[in-house]
């Protein structure tokens, strides 16, 4: 038996303990920096399990560092374990059906990504502890990736430094290695002051931070015509001054995501975006706060590492699915929108050509998929990936169509498929580790290849000197 199944047979005989600290997150669906009870079940779990667990990382409450062994390589497996606002659903149900209205949900499957990683972790802990290997493993259990990118203030801070390798995952629709390229992203408050007045008695007094609001929103989104195809700018107003509409509201607030595929074209996009916000100050003769609280950077695929994550999906997969999960499968996908099965034919056609029939016969694609392009969101496993090689994949937890950050996503969070999952990437991240561990030379040639990538280039280190973690 090859080490690949050897670890394969550790993760499987402690696959209820993983099934269990997965379906406990999922409960506790903690969003950004909240993740008390989803921190603590990993560390418990970790100490346990023979980890030296180091908890809170660079002003980060709920972060954690699980460390087994001693001296180089140093292998880092990344977990996340942050829920999504507003997306409560209950498990298993094929219509919206939040439990309770308004609160959090697992609709990204991090409950899922943290406890994989976590498992590969364990695995390879005990495989190490049997064979007597040397080196380092860490599990990171990093927060709020979504909206606040949590790893890059451990980055800045320098927990990565000593690293050799970094992997990660991603729960998903395909099982794919996640190519080169993501959008860097600004998080952005904009706070308008002004006077308050009555509307109707004496309008003529107050100045309202509200206008002021939506004449930036204009000057941005007529500022679309003039930026690059492949950046993205998304507002949500926090704040609109009140309810009372006879009353010149004299604060008002707007958070804004600015994203393109590099940092520098961010960072230039940030100073048109706020020059709109000081000309709306101006016209409305308000005051305005600029306040940066989150920078993600793009994301830098190390060939090496990715190559060995395909070599172990092709020789773990298919993972092989029951009729009754491809039929629990089948019910999510029979309630997406129009768009997204659109969006899914449309996929197919791109992926697979023409063998798109093929594609789309299956609700669970149990095969690897190359060439799926850079994606068009954000992750701040790209800050990792500036200060350590870095790969990441992406594995099969829900049917395919099903569209990331929706209550769908939620509630095939703790189903069969879901679970599955865990174990496949896990067992993909626990032999990719160990190839890494065992052989100097393909470390020496990661880093290599990560050098040749970054060209000279050094981690932008986009955060705003005075920004920290903080709860928004």
């Amino acid at each position: 038996m090859n080490y690949r199944n050897e670890l394969a047979e550790l993760i499987e005989k402690k696959k209820s303990d993983f099934f269990s600290i997965s379906d406990q997150i999922w409960e506790f669906a903690e969003s950004r920096f909240l993740e008390v009870q989803s921190s603590k079940v990993q560390a418990d779990y970790l100490e346990k399990q023979g980890f030296n667990v180091t908890k809170g990382l660079a002003g980060e409450d709920t972060a954690l560092l699980a460390e087994f062994g001693s001296g180089k390589p140093v292998i880092a497996l990344l977990g996340e374990y942050d829920a999504l606002s507003g997306l409560s659903q209950e498990a298993d149900k094929t219509v919206h059906s939040p439990i309770v209205p308004g609160k959090d949900g697992h609709g990204c499957g991090h409950n899922l990504l943290g406890t994989a990683s976590l498992a590969a972790a364990v695995g390879l802990k005990d495989y190490m502890s049997e064979k007597k290997l040397p080196g380092t493993i860490r599990y990171y259990g990093c927060p709020a990736e979504e909206n606040a990118g949590g790893k890059a203030f451990l980055v800045r801070d320098g927990v990565f430094n000593d690293c050799d390798i970094a992997i990660t995952w991603h729960p998903g629709t395909i099982n794919a290695v996640t190519p080169s390229g993501s959008l860097a992203n600004f998080r952005v408050f904009y706070t308008f002051h002004g006077t308050s007045a009555h509307a109707a008695g004496a309008p003529h007094l107050g100045r309202s931070a509200l206008d002021a609001v939506e004449i930036m929103d204009v000057g941005v989104n007529y500022m679309r015509e003039h930026m690059i195809d492949e950046a993205r700018i998304h507002y949500a107003i926090i704040n609109t001054g009140g309810t009372a509409p006879n009353v010149v509201q004299s604060e008002a607030q707007v958070l804004y995501a600015i994203r393109a595929p590099k940092v520098t074209q961010v960072m230039d996009l940030f100073r048109r975006v706020s020059n709109c916000a000081k000309g709306a100050a101006l016209i409305t003769e308000t005051s305005v706060d600029i306040r940066q609280v989150a920078a993600y950077s793009d994301y830098i695929a190390n060939e090496v590492i990715s190559d060995r994550f395909r070599t172990h999906m092709d020789a773990l997969l298919p993972i092989g699915y029951t009729e009754e999960e491809l039929k629990y499968a089948k019910s999510f996908q029979e309630v997406i929108t129009e768009f997204d099965k659109e969006n899914l034919k449309r996929e197919a056609k791109r992926l697979a050509g023409k063998k798109a029939n093929e594609f789309l016969a299956t609700p669970l694609l149990d095969f690897r998929i190359d060439g799926t392009g850079p994606s068009k969101g954000s992750t701040d496993v790209g800050d990792v990936s500036w200060v350590v090689p870095t790969a990441q994949f992406s594995a099969v937890t829900w049917a395919a169509g099903t569209p990331g950050h929706a209550w769908q996503v939620v509630a095939q969070g703790k189903g069969p498929v879901a679970h599955k999952g865990i174990l496949f990437a896990a067992k993909v991240m626990a032999a990719t580790a160990y190839d890494f561990l065992t052989n100097p030379d393909l470390v020496a040639k990661a880093k290599a290849s990560w050098l040749e990538d970054l060209d000279g280039e050094t981690y932008p280190n986009a955060l705003p000197k005075d920004a920290k973690p903080e709860i928004w």
